[in-house]
């Protein structure tokens, strides 16, 4: 098998061969047919996360290097553990990666998502950026019969992770609008998302007018740039304040950007890891009434759930683009940079 590791952080990724895994128990390996590129790999690459004032927080040390990276995988049946059931050779697979222990509380409860012991493809796990893939059991492997590959591995990370975000919501009606900062990856997927599960399309803030066309392209109603130094004042002006905002980038700017659009009542979900802190006034809380919330992907249910959607022809795709696996040193500089719009899918 060929993949691309980490083997130093914030160092280019090294192609790496082996022998082929071989499946044990109820294992099941794949052939990668394609694998999307998150931004959240740009802080698994640096080794860290910015918690703003000079502070970091690390993913782990040295010691858990090398590292293959790529938790947006779709791939194809090559092999099964002799415990395997559900799937066949030649299945053409999506994979969940959001993989827990199996046995704490949060696993029990269906939250793998939030297991404190996370065994998580491409992140603890050996994931997608390479042309073969294992994963520990068929229960995390979704038929996307009748989806597009690029789409459907998308769906794992960038589209579950609108979807749960959105949930959180729920419906909204006239008069009730939303805001989505930030139209990266993940923001496009909200846009895209939007409609399906609150019933408004929303407006779109962001700092770059191509990927605010496009978000006009994908369904957007109003679109602003919160680079004028009057974006919040229009935004005000135009709805009176919004009754949900979404924070897709999660960086301090985005997230005063949010909260500050807010009228009484509203909710600030944030789900973007661009990093920092923030402080407001305790009381500003209860006299304004509104609610801060985090979001963290998504549950196996709702991928489930996501997955039916799509192959009932209710998810449109995010601008897409095809890429080699050989290029991934490059297509992560270019996410770093700010010059992807869409996603990009790596195909060994």
């Amino acid at each position: 098998m060929l993949s691309y590791r980490v083997t130093k952080f914030g160092q280019p990724l090294e192609a790496a061969t082996a022998a082929d895994p071989v499946p044990k128990g109820t294992e099941v390996l794949l052939k990668v047919t394609g694998c999307g590129v998150c931004h959240s790999d740009l802080h698994l690459w640096d080794g860290y996360f910015d918690l703003g004032g000079g502070k970091k927080l690390p993913v782990g040390g040295e010691d858990r290097l090398p590292m293959t990276m790529g938790h947006e995988p779709a791939g194809e049946v090559v092999a099964l553990g002799p415990d395997a059931k559900g799937v066949k050779l030649g299945d053409r697979r999506v994979m969940f990666p959001w993989i827990g222990c199996g046995t704490c509380a949060f696993c029990k409860a269906g939250d793998e998502q939030l297991c404190n012991k996370p065994q998580a493809l491409g992140i603890t796990r050996p994931g997608g950026y390479a042309d073969r893939i294992m994963v520990p059991h068929s229960r995390y492997l979704l038929d996307y019969e009748g989806v597009p590959t690029d789409l459907a591995c998308t769906l794992a990370c960038s589209g579950l992770t609108a979807f749960g975000a959105l949930k959180k919501i729920g419906k909204l009606g006239d008069g009730q609008p939303l805001l989505i900062v930030g139209a990266g990856g993940v923001g496009m997927a909200g846009v895209r998302l939007a409609k399906l599960v609150t019933g408004v399309a929303p407006i779109v803030a962001d700092i770059d007018d191509k990927k605010l066309s496009a978000a006009s392209q994908a369904g957007a109603s109003e679109t602003i740039n919160t680079t004028a130094p009057d974006a919040v004042k229009r935004l005000l002006g135009m709805t009176g304040g919004v009754v949900a905002a979404i924070d897709f980038v999660g960086s301090e700017s985005s997230f005063q950007f949010g909260q500050a659009s807010l009228r009484k009542g509203g909710k600030l979900v944030v789900v973007g890891l661009f990093g920092g802190s923030f402080t407001m006034p305790i009381p500003m809380l209860p006299f304004r009434n509104i609610t801060l919330t985090g979001s963290y992907v998504g549950s196996l249910s709702e991928m489930q759930e996501l997955m039916a959607h799509a192959k009932a022809g209710h998810v449109q795709p995010i601008p897409l683009t095809r890429r080699p696996l050989a290029d991934v040193n490059q297509v992560l500089q270019e996410l770093k940079a700010g010059k992807i719009v869409g996603r990009v899918v790596l195909t060994p």
